[in-house]
């Protein structure tokens, strides 16, 4: 059974539901007015004065823990790792396709390192072109954080503003976001120049690896789109189907995209995301499922099995 450390369900436990609402799923806020807000899905909930109660089933809290466990009948120790990002899938933000103006948000970025060393050397053990780098380098869509040498991905909008940025260790299994990071504007590589297909990743590192085998095959990767959705997760039920919102801006920004492949992790949120993006957008768009060949369970994983890799960090561990 996986374990959480003490120090970091203490922290998880201090994560108040507005602010993880705010960060993580602004379209599920309603203004209620004052200092009160709603949820979309469950009018009757109110947050307000750091204190949430859903008064139609009597049940109430102050902590986004609580809310995960007692509104969306998560165990415990799921709702503690989805908080904290541990797991591959990262707390979801959806939306539906028609959508209010919503205020921008104020990125916060990692300082960076004086060089990006330890972020080319992991990603470049994980298979990904150095041309491919150099690109998110040169665009300022990759660097090296000062603080703990992670990777930072930052996100765009049109403008090539920083309006997201994932965080990703180097040496530890951490994953997370930069402050005020929006969700709308997760990682990717715009195509250059008009392109009618979308590829869509969970993560930058899958984007990155689907590049670096165009470039496998003599392939051109500027002349599509490469988004990451910046995880998914299996949708609850009761809440209805709704489309990630990164997928819904990236849409509305490219409007030339007629096709969409969808390179979804082969795990069940993956197949679950999979399948409620195909239901929403099949009448709209050409879907096509590309799930990771072989057996892998994601694009990077079949990246590095191609480059034997995968191999050889087995030989080093049996050394």
């Amino acid at each position: 059974m996986p374990y959480i450390p003490p120090d970091l369900i203490a922290q998880v436990k201090q994560i108040d539901l507005l602010t993880y609402l705010q960060t993580h799923d602004p379209d599920e806020l309603v203004h209620a007015g004052g200092g009160e807000y709603c949820t979309k899905s469950h009018d009757s909930l109110r947050i307000s004065n750091n204190l949430w109660c859903w008064h139609s089933r009597g049940i109430g809290g102050k902590s986004a823990l609580e809310y995960l466990i007692k509104v969306h009948d998560m165990s415990f120790l799921d709702a503690a790792q989805h908080l904290l990002g541990q797991t591959a899938i990262t707390p979801p933000v959806f939306l539906c396709p028609k959508t209010p103006m919503q205020k921008q948000k104020t990125l916060t970025l990692p300082p960076a390192a004086p060089n990006n060393n330890r972020v080319i050397v992991y990603l470049q053990s994980r298979g990904i072109d150095q041309a491919v780098l150099d690109h998110c380098v040169q665009s300022g869509r990759l660097y090296q954080s000062a603080d703990y040498g992670n990777c930072v991905f930052v996100g765009m909008d049109k403008s090539d503003q920083p309006r997201y940025a994932a965080l990703r260790g180097t040496n530890s299994s951490f994953k997370g976001e930069a402050s005020g990071s929006d969700k709308r504007y997760s990682f990717s590589l715009p195509a250059q120049g008009e392109s009618t297909t979308l590829h869509l990743f969970e993560s930058a590192i899958d984007a990155l690896s689907y590049a670096t085998l165009l470039r496998m095959h003599g392939r051109d990767y500027r002349q599509m789109h490469l988004l990451s959705l910046a995880g998914v997760f299996a949708p609850v039920q009761r809440q209805g189907q709704r489309l990630p919102v990164s997928l819904v801006r990236y849409l509305e920004d490219y409007p030339g995209v007629q096709r969409i492949d969808l390179h979804l992790d082969n795990d069940p949120a993956g197949r679950a995301a999979t399948r409620n993006i195909t239901d929403l957008l099949g009448g709209t768009y050409d879907l096509r499922d590309r799930v990771p060949p072989d057996g892998c369970k994601d694009t990077n994983e079949y990246l590095q099995r191609r480059l034997g890799l995968s191999e050889r960090k087995k030989e080093a561990v049996a050394r």
